[in-house]
């Protein structure tokens, strides 16, 4: 059985700044550390950041003194000039594409315009979107919303291209004066269309990644919207054996927020479970 790997699977340039300022925070550091929620959408790296010091905290008022470190997504404008109020050190590793949209949000609503989002309104990058948007914002999420005459468009930046385009039709039904920026990251549109390539030409599609990536969980769509079998694991423990029977080829891709060493653990057990081998026969091989 042959096995391919998308070429851009793992860590995007936003997560791995973000992943490394957060370890470097936590060497250099005097005091405590926290980031406002996980730093990224991996239960494995944000445990092992616990491990090196770096505390996730829920609400920014549980956090008494050190240092904050702003995740990859980006949080309300008001929460960061709170935190730096309260005379806490604030370390921005909200990635570059997201701090794009935040921009292009305030711009649309310095127009004047009432600002939607395209995304997941529960999403934080979405959540702190609106933080920049206004309050008469509103979130775009497969179902019909009031907007009015002029707006401006934007989407979270994991949302894909077809999604993005289908939501700008809607809207050209309901407004006349239309202003739109393309948020989508450059990451994502190349992961998206390099994993719906792949799926198309494997027998069955393994997505890696954390079960609250909202990208990971979209590369999964898009593999079953083109028609094939496909599997979500975050480790390599949630394979099963029967997944392979009668597969010849298996694509393999990952979440931007996937480490690379997670998706060759991924890799090697599926060699394991599809060549008859144990996982501690596969150990034993390794270690020799």
């Amino acid at each position: 059985m042959k096995i391919e790997v998308a070429r851009n699977a793992g860590f995007c340039f936003g997560v791995k700044r973000a992943v490394q300022l957060a370890f470097e925070t936590a060497r250099t550091s005097g005091g405590p550390v926290h980031t406002l929620g996980p730093i990224i959408h991996n239960p494995q790296v944000v445990a092992e950041l616990e491990r090196h010091g770096v505390r996730a905290i829920a609400d920014a008022r549980h956090i008494r003194r050190g240092t904050v470190i702003i995740r990859s997504h980006g949080v309300h404008p008001d929460v960061i000039e709170s935190l730096r109020r309260r005379g806490l050190t604030v370390v921005d590793a909200t990635c570059p594409f997201v701090t794009k949209a935040q921009r292009a949000a305030a711009a649309l609503r310095g127009e004047g315009r009432q600002v939607v989002i395209v995304g997941e309104p529960r999403h934080p990058e979405v959540v702190a979107l609106k933080g920049y948007a206004g309050r008469d914002s509103v979130i775009f999420n497969h179902q019909p919303v009031r907007i009015k005459n002029r707006i401006g468009v934007l989407s979270q930046t994991t949302v894909s291209e077809d999604d993005f385009v289908r939501a700008l039709l809607a809207f050209g039904k309901q407004a006349s004066d239309i202003h739109i920026f393309n948020t989508i990251c450059n990451a994502t549109q190349i992961r998206q269309r390099q994993t719906m390539e792949l799926a198309q030409r494997s027998d069955l599609m393994v997505v890696v990644g954390g079960r609250d990536s909202a990208n990971t969980a979209r590369l999964a769509e898009l593999c079953k919207r083109v028609g094939q079998p496909t599997r979500s694991v975050e480790t390599e423990d949630e394979l099963r054996t029967a997944w392979f029977r009668g597969v010849r080829k298996v694509g393999v891709t990952a979440g931007a927020s996937t480490p690379a060493a997670t998706v060759q653990r991924v890799v090697r057990r599926i060699r394991e479970l599809t060549t008859g081998k144990t996982k501690a026969e596969g150990r034993r091989r390794r270690g020799q």
